[in-house]
């Protein structure tokens, strides 16, 4: 068994592994690695892999993990909030055994542990600053439940947490599982005037921006990206901004990335919601992503999560409504600062309670 690098993976084979696994997402693909890469002053990306060589022909990729570390332009900050995020979950062959699981994931662990942070030179003498992230999270969409013993025996627990999938094989099967109250919005949405646009302009994707921002300052109270993200995106060949506008405003839109002939993730949505009787802005940009991903050769539309079973959630009440399929494959969680991992709790619980 060997353990690979970014520098040492094969990129074809990593594409292939990626497009024949029930684990593949976009986010674990070589143009995400690249994606996060291309933002150096947001994210330190990592990519893992595991091959074997059981009978000494030629090494197979068995799984990759992609993810990043996050960063903050304040040293304190990044002391105390950085964190690595794999979303979506590493990508891994169906028939990988729990110890290639177990020795990507402990590789993943050790490497991001020796990682030193980007802090000052006065806070780096802190032996906290010298062991990498906080903690380390994978988001999954996915079922990872055949691994779950080899997770946890690498340190991850399992945490439960939901999330919907939307069949989009077809329009018809769209239209069909489509809840009736979501029919109507949509239907008096665009009767009174509300339009979809599919391929909108720099300055259209600034509107809808600013829409999103403050919803994260009011509603979400946590951190946005800054607009480089978005527009590094919309730049993007696999990223789709599908934005609602009204008399040539934008009043709301979603943020998707396309995994060609496979998926379409749900990445950011917002709208305007409650300004008209009859128009729903968010309503109207989430079926419109889930129209697209339908006609436009894609199996499903994720939503990439719809918060945890054991506590209230409007926004999963919204993602309810679309017809799509309630799942529960959770996240894994390894906490490497359980000091400073308890200090982030408080800050973030703070932040909404009093922000």
């Amino acid at each position: 068994m060997k353990i690979l690098s970014i520098n040492n993976i094969d990129r074809t084979e990593w594409s292939a592994l990626v497009k024949a696994s029930a684990t593949g997402t976009w986010f674990q693909t070589p143009e995400a690695f690249d994606f996060f890469a291309s933002m150096p002053e947001l994210f330190k990306p990592f990519a893992f892999g595991v091959a074997c060589d059981p009978a000494g022909t030629q090494t197979k990729l068995r799984a990759v993990c992609v993810g990043y570390v996050t960063v903050e332009k304040s040293s304190l900050k990044q002391f105390l909030t950085r964190r690595a995020i794999i979303i979506g979950g590493p990508v891994i062959a169906s028939d990988a055994t729990d110890d290639e699981v177990i020795a990507l994931l402990e590789a993943v662990r050790q490497q991001l542990m020796n990682e030193r942070s980007q802090a000052s030179s006065m806070l780096r003498k802190h032996s906290l600053l010298n062991d990498g992230p906080i903690y380390i999270e994978t988001r999954n969409f996915n079922d990872y439940s055949r691994w779950k013993d080899a997770f946890a025996a690498a340190g991850f627990e399992y945490r439960p947490h939901l999330n919907f999938h939307v069949d989009t094989s077809s329009a018809e099967m769209v239209e069909t599982n489509l809840g009736k109250s979501r029919k109507r919005d949509i239907r008096t949405s665009l009767r009174d005037g509300a339009t979809i646009i599919e391929k909108p302009s720099l300055e259209q994707v600034r509107e809808y921006y600013a829409i999103l921002e403050h919803l994260y300052k009011t509603r979400v109270k946590t951190p946005l990206f800054p607009f480089s993200f978005f527009e590094k995106l919309w730049q993007h060949n696999d990223g789709r901004f599908i934005l609602v506008a009204l008399n040539k405003e934008i009043i709301g839109g979603t943020v998707c990335v396309k995994q060609e002939g496979k998926c379409l993730y749900e990445w950011f949505a917002c709208g305007r919601d409650g300004e008209w009787k009859t128009i729903f802005p968010s309503t109207l940009a989430t079926y419109s992503g889930i129209r697209y991903a339908a006609e436009h050769g894609c199996e499903r539309f994720d939503m990439m999560g719809a918060g945890k079973p054991d506590e209230a959630y409007g926004v999963r009440d919204f993602k309810a409504k679309f017809g799509g399929e309630e799942v529960e494959h959770g996240r894994f969680l390894c906490v490497t600062k359980p000091f400073l991992y308890q200090i982030g709790k408080i800050g973030v619980w703070l932040l909404k309670r009093f922000k």
